[in-house]
């Protein structure tokens, strides 16, 4: 007789016949595992489906940007910085590029302090900035301001510093601090 992997025949002493199921554990463990497997591949599909690094458009001189256009940047072209976003996709060449600088906003969390609790003053929330200066077809001096996410910012500013051979500026000691880790 061939076994159900469900159901399995226990004969008994008076040859009665009772079915039981496999212990629960092993359900358990099955559905772990399927759960694992299921957020790794969910991770991994994330991560592959944005490359690049989240970035904000804040503004600059260029008026086809829409200002606070979410996307991310790209620096793993050889030629080309990139930048897409739902609204607009642009490409700078890095021979072009003649500034990057990056600098910090550091704010404290006032109104967390007020509503939770004073220790919320001692907490600092920081916004990682990058400017990338650049000379357009026609010649003229262009900037982008770029909000980058936390996680991100030191890879962006080493790339941006080998692609276009500009060292890279920083605002304050603080930003110097953060920029190269």
């Amino acid at each position: 007789m061939g076994t159900d992997p469900v159901r399995e025949i226990v004969y008994s002493r008076r040859d009665r016949v009772r079915y039981s199921r496999p212990s629960s554990h092993w359900y358990k463990g099955m559905h772990r595992r399927l759960l694992f497997y299921f957020f790794a591949l969910v991770l991994l599909l994330h991560a592959a489906a944005q490359p690049g690094d989240r970035a904000e458009y804040i503004g600059g001189t260029l008026a086809n940007i829409p200002l606070r256009s979410s996307g991310v940047i790209q620096t793993i072209d050889q030629t080309y910085f990139v930048f897409l976003s739902k609204q607009t996709q642009m490409k700078i060449p890095y021979e072009r590029i003649n500034l990057v600088e990056y600098g910090q906003k550091v704010d404290r969390r006032y109104i967390p302090a007020v509503i939770i609790s004073p220790l919320f003053l001692l907490a600092k929330k920081r916004a990682h900035f990058l400017t990338i200066g650049f000379q357009d077809d026609s010649g003229k001096q262009q900037a982008l301001i770029f909000r980058v996410d936390k996680n991100d910012i030191r890879a962006a500013l080493v790339s941006l510093e080998a692609r276009t051979g500009q060292q890279v500026q920083y605002q304050d000691q603080e930003a110097r601090n953060a920029g190269k880790g």
